[in-house]
C-alpha cells in the first residue's frame, strides 16, 4: 500500500515538495499556468547567477547574528501553518463578482509564481554550493517558499485553476542578474512582501467585514517568513561593505523605483480587488513604501523621498502610460504602442531623478517584526 503524500506545510526540503506539486499536476490547468509563464516587466521572473561567487560568501563579518537568525529558520516555527483547518471559511466561487474574480485569481496566480521563482533560485544555490553556511540558509528558505506556492495552489484549486509548478520549473525563461543585483532585488522583494502581507492582514484585523477570503488569515505568519528571508539578505550584504557603498548606491536607487513604482502600477491593474478589500490603492501604497523605506535604513544608506511632490505624479503617469500601453497592444496599434513606452520612461526617469534621502546606515543590521 502506498503512503499517503505528505501536504507541501509539513515539508521541510524544497525538491521533496516539487515533487509533490508533480504529482498534483494533473489537477492543474492550462489557463493559470499560461499566465505564469508569460514574461512582462510586471509578472515574477525567474532567476539564475553566479553560485559560484555566492558560494565563495564568507558570514565571518556577522556571525553572531547570522547563527541567531538561522537557528530560529532552523526551529522552523510555521510547520504545518500553511494548510486549511477550521478556519478555512467556505469560498462561494461561482457568486463571486465576475470582475473581482478575475482579479483576486490574478493576484493569487502572481503570488504563487513569485513564491515559486525564490523557490527555484534559492533550491538551486542549495543544490549546486559548498559552502554550509550558504546552502543550509538557501535549503530554509527554498523551505518556506515551496510551502507559500503550494498553499496558494491549494486556494486555486478550489476555483478550478491551479499552476503547473513542475512545468514552469522546466520551461520558464530565466533572467541572469549578478549576485549583487540577487541582493537587491531579492532583499527588497522579501521586504516589500512582508509589508504589503502585514499593512492588509492589520487592516482586516479592523474591518473582518472586508475579509472576503480566507488564506488572508494566514499572512501574519505568511509576512513572517518574508521578513526572516529579508534579514537574511541584509546580512549578506553587510558580509561586503563595498555593496552599499560608492557607485552601488546608484544600483540601490534603482532598484527601489523599479520595485515601488512595479508594485503601483501591477496593484493598480486590480481595482476591484482593492475596492473588496476596503483598501484604496493609493493609501496601500504610501502604507507598503512608508513600511519598506524605513526597514530597508538596516542596511541601505538612502531611502525614496515618497513625499517629494514628483512621486505620485510620477506614479500616476507611469500607471497610465502602462494602461494606454496594454490597450494599444491589444489593438495592435504600433505608435501608440511606441507613445506609451516613451511616456513611461520618462516617467521613470522622472521618479528616479528625485533627489534620495541619505542615513548613517546602523551598526547592528538585525531587525525583528514591529507592524
Amino acid at each position: 500500500m502506498n503512503a499517503p503524500i505528505k501536504h507541501t506545510s509539513e515539508i521541510t526540503d524544497a525538491e521533496e515538495s516539487l515533487k509533490v506539486q508533480e504529482a498534483q499536476s494533473v489537477l492543474d490547468s492550462t489557463s493559470a499556468t499560461e499566465v505564469a509563464m508569460q514574461n512582462t516587466l510586471l509578472t515574477p521572473r525567474f532567476y539564475t547567477t553566479d553560485f559560484d561567487e555566492m558560494d565563495a560568501i564568507d558570514v565571518s563579518p556577522v556571525r553572531e547574528d547570522w547563527d541567531k537568525l538561522i537557528a530560529q529558520m532552523v526551529s522552523d516555527p510555521n510547520k504545518g501553518h500553511f494548510k486549511k483547518n477550521e478556519d478555512w471559511d467556505h469560498v462561494d466561487w461561482d457568486g463571486m463578482e465576475p470582475g473581482l474574480k478575475k482579479e483576486f485569481i490574478d493576484f493569487l496566480i502572481s503570488s504563487c509564481t513569485a513564491e515559486f521563482s525564490g523557490c527555484v533560485l534559492y533550491k538551486e544555490m542549495k543544490r549546486r554550493g559548498n559552502n554550509k553556511d550558504i546552502t543550509q540558509l538557501f535549503q530554509l528558505m527554498a523551505r518556506d517558499e515551496a510551502r507559500h506556492a503550494g498553499f496558494i495552489n491549494d486556494a486555486l484549486r478550489e476555483a478550478g485553476v491551479a499552476v503547473n509548478l513542475g512545468f514552469l520549473t522546466q520551461k520558464k525563461k530565466y533572467t541572469y542578474f549578478r549576485p549583487k543585483f540577487i541582493y537587491y532585488a531579492t532583499y527588497l522583494s522579501e521586504k516589500i512582501g512582508y509589508a504589503r502581507y502585514i499593512t492588509i492582514f492589520r487592516h482586516l484585523e479592523k474591518h473582518p467585514e472586508h475579509r472576503f477570503h480566507p488564506i488572508f488569515k494566514w499572512f501574519q505568519e505568511w509576512c513572517n517568513d518574508e521578513f526572516s528571508h529579508g534579514e537574511a539578505f541584509a546580512l549578506l550584504m553587510k558580509t561586503d561593505p563595498k555593496l552599499t557603498q560608492g557607485m552601488n548606491v546608484y544600483w540601490i536607487k534603482f532598484f527601489l523605483t523599479a520595485v515601488y513604482s512595479t508594485m503601483y502600477v501591477r496593484d493598480h491593474q486590480r481595482p476591484a480587488f482593492h475596492d473588496a478589500l476596503g483598501v484604496d490603492p493609493d493609501w496601500y501604497a504610501h502604507e507598503v513604501f512608508t513600511k519598506t523605506s524605513k526597514l530597508s535604513e538596516q542596511i541601505f544608506p538612502i531611502t525614496l523621498d515618497i513625499d517629494h511632490p514628483r512621486w505620485q505624479s510620477g506614479l500616476e503617469k507611469m500607471q497610465k502610460a502602462n494602461a494606454d500601453l496594454a490597450k494599444a497592444a491589444e489593438e495592435g496599434r504600433f505608435f501608440a504602442k511606441i507613445g506609451a513606452q516613451v511616456r513611461a520612461v520618462s516617467a521613470f526617469v522622472s521618479l528616479i531623478t528625485i533627489p534620495a534621502k541619505k542615513h548613517q546606515v546602523p551598526a547592528s543590521t538585525r531587525l525583528e517584526p514591529a507592524y
